[in-house]
């Protein structure tokens, strides 16, 4: 199995989404993390709510830095501008999704949704072989 990571500056909100995503789209398929470039203090609320919404509980996940989880195959960058340290990695891409925090619910339901538009597609290429 992949070891897949998103990361994000704070892991507070659009790399815990994909993470949520990714545990539950990607059972059997992927091991998924998910990290930050800086230490932060929590999930923002918003992003817990909105998935909730959707059946997939963030209550367990917690922000984590680079230095917390193993070296990842697959290495996403959430948009934000992240200069992750060199992490060997075979494969690496940046979704360049905006940061809703600070919005309205509405955009954080949103960005979730994109992430399990961009969470399904990069399944579908890790099954098939094709990562370009």
């Amino acid at each position: 199995m992949k070891k897949v990571a998103f990361v994000c500056v704070h892991n507070s909100c659009r790399s815990q989404m994909a993470e949520g995503w990714a545990r539950k789209l990607g059972k059997g398929i992927i091991d998924v993390y998910s990290a930050g470039t800086e230490e932060y203090h929590e999930i923002k609320p918003l992003a817990v709510e909105v998935m909730k919404e959707i059946g997939i509980d963030l209550q367990g996940q917690y922000s984590k830095q680079l230095g917390d989880i193993p070296v990842p195959d697959i290495l996403i960058t959430m948009g934000c501008g992240a200069e992750c340290p060199w992490i060997p990695n075979e494969h690496r891409e940046d979704w360049g999704l905006d940061d809703p925090s600070g919005k309205s619910i509405e955009a954080f339901r949103l960005t979730r949704d994109l992430i399990k538009e961009k969470v399904t597609q990069l399944l579908e290429r890790i099954e098939s072989g094709d990562l370009k």
